[in-house]
């Protein structure tokens, strides 16, 4: 356990030593923001950004919501992202400029054009102290105007699902970096857009996410972008 309900496992270290391994290879010149060996959480012109197990309480309960994620930025910006579900067999991958694909298959986001015809993705913080209220409110707000919520509990995949027109939507707040580096630029590269709940640009420190097919995101920035 890293927190209270936070797991941590030998897949997750594993993974991240593995990763850390071949991608110094391929760039040694790069640093890394990892999330199992994270400290200061500083970028540098050239960073590996990676999640080397999103959705590791699902992995620890059975559940195929699992992702590796790994994201290169570079000169403050992201270029590369790969987000690899094993147990979905299914790995979306994008560059900067280059468009986004699952299994080498190009995709896009999906043409929702009002939150009533949005499948909706969100996700909740292992630290609910303080939050709770806030988390209710934006359900609340939200659960009547959409055709549904999901939670599939790993922001890399919810990410990547608004990238392959699954989701029309997706918000969460109190993110790491890792969490969402490489999804932002999947949904990007597939046509859609991300912001923070306010619609101000969005950055690896902002505190919540939304990220949309770009048809619905103002109607989601405008219900919900005084919840922050």
């Amino acid at each position: 356990f890293k927190g209270r309900i936070d797991l941590v496992t030998e897949t997750d270290l594993a993974v991240e030593q593995f990763l850390k391994q071949k991608l110094g290879n391929l760039l040694p010149e790069a640093t890394f923001l990892a999330e199992e060996s994270a400290s200061g959480e500083e970028l540098s012109n050239l960073t590996w950004v990676i999640d080397p197990l999103d959705g590791t309480t699902n992995f620890a309960h059975g559940l195929p919501f699992v992702a590796t994620s790994i994201g290169l930025w570079q000169e403050g910006r992201m270029v590369l992202a790969v987000i690899n579900c094993p147990f979905l067999n299914e790995c979306f991958s994008a560059r900067l400029g280059g468009g986004a694909f699952c299994n080498d298959t190009a995709i896009g986001v999906s043409d929702a054009a009002s939150p009533e015809s949005s499948l909706v993705a969100t996700g909740f913080p292992y630290v609910f102290e303080g939050r709770h209220e806030l988390l209710m409110a934006r359900l609340n707000r939200t659960l009547p105007l959409v055709q549904g919520v999901r939670r599939c509990g790993a922001a890399a995949i919810d990410l990547a699902f608004v990238a392959a027109g699954r989701f029309d939507a997706y918000y969460e707040g109190w993110l790491a970096p890792w969490d969402v580096a490489a999804g932002w630029l999947l949904v990007e590269e597939a046509g859609g857009r991300v912001s923070d709940l306010s619609g101000a640009p969005y950055h690896l420190r902002s505190q919540h996410i939304l990220a949309t097919n770009g048809r619905v995101h103002g109607a989601f920035v405008n219900l919900l972008g005084d919840l922050v």
